[in-house]
């Protein structure tokens, strides 16, 4: 965006619908989101912060390679507005003051493992509040573009979000374990990958959640202070199948703890190595700051950080 350096003396006063385009731009992070949210078109959102900042005599938003950058004025602007726009925006989507209409549905987002086996029975109980939850599995990245866009209202992400247009607070951690199917340890030998580390290893199939076997690299690079090489055996975009491949017999993975306790306590998956410092994941729940007041929403979160705290 060009900059401006004043604002033009006795400048008339600003327009709603820009001030309500700009809260979408600041808490979306890029004009494209922005436009899909409010069913503008993008070249629109783009004039009509033009006109904006002519008339503010401020620059507000800097463009980068994904989206923009809101400035210190804009932060500040939407200090401002994002209160009273929320609440106007509150009124008309109740149809009214005094309107009565059942809460929309809270829209989650997060990793399939953790939202089926952790978030969802923690929400359950909230059905008999009359909260109804619309729940979109996917990876991390894609869902807080989707966070950005208004898309969701709360993302379960695996990684701490960066920039300013999301708040983020961690949820819960999560240990991983490096673990075999019974045939697959004993013909490895116990205490062996404690003595040789990952030479141990070597020829074992692996079982992983992606191609680049992000999980098990993590491990490698942490537990074994050596790079990881070489291509998984079979790959399955759900750490349930991974963990169901593992226990079948396919070779070895890691998984999150909380992910297999049941098989671990069983002995239908064992756990190749006790390291005193295993690999730690942080999760988050993330939320757009300033988003519309939903009661619903504020229960769901609240829950589920009541819950992360025993993860």
């Amino acid at each position: 965006m060009g900059r401006v350096t004043h604002r033009k003396p006795n400048a008339a006063p600003l327009d709603l619908s820009l001030l309500r385009t700009f809260l979408a731009v600041h808490r979306a992070g890029s004009f494209t989101a922005a436009a899909r949210l409010l069913g503008l078109s993008q070249p629109t959102v783009t004039t009509q912060m033009r006109q904006l900042e002519e008339q503010l005599g401020r620059e507000l938003f800097e463009r980068q390679p994904r989206g923009v950058a809101p400035t210190v004025a804009a932060d500040e602007l939407a200090g401002q507005v994002a209160v009273p726009l929320d609440a106007l925006a509150a009124v008309a989507d109740r149809g009214g003051l005094g309107a009565d209409r059942t809460p929309e549905p809270v829209r989650v987002a997060g990793p399939a493992e953790l939202l089926c086996t952790r978030a969802l029975p923690a929400l359950a109980p909230l059905t008999a509040q009359g909260v109804r939850l619309r729940v979109t599995t996917g990876l991390t990245d894609e869902l807080l573009d989707g966070l950005r866009g208004g898309r969701f209202d709360l993302v379960i992400a695996t990684t701490r979000p960066r920039g300013r247009t999301l708040t983020s607070v961690p949820l819960g951690d999560e240990e991983f374990v490096l673990v075999a199917g019974p045939e697959w340890a004993r013909r490895i030998g116990p205490g062996r990958v404690a003595a040789e580390g990952a030479a141990a290893l070597h020829g074992v199939p692996l079982v992983s959640y992606a191609e680049d076997l992000p999980i098990a690299r993590r491990y490698w690079r942490h537990v074994f202070g050596v790079r990881l090489s070489g291509q998984a055996a079979i790959t399955v975009p759900d750490l349930r199948g991974v963990l169901a491949a593992v226990a079948a017999g396919a070779g070895i993975t890691v998984l999150p703890r909380y992910l297999c306790l049941s098989e671990l306590a069983s002995g239908a998956l064992v756990p190749l190595l006790s390291p005193e410092d295993p690999p730690i994941n942080t999760s988050y729940l993330s939320s757009r700051p300033g988003a519309p007041d939903h009661p619903h929403v504020s229960l769901v979160r609240e829950r589920l950080l009541q819950a992360g705290r025993t993860w």
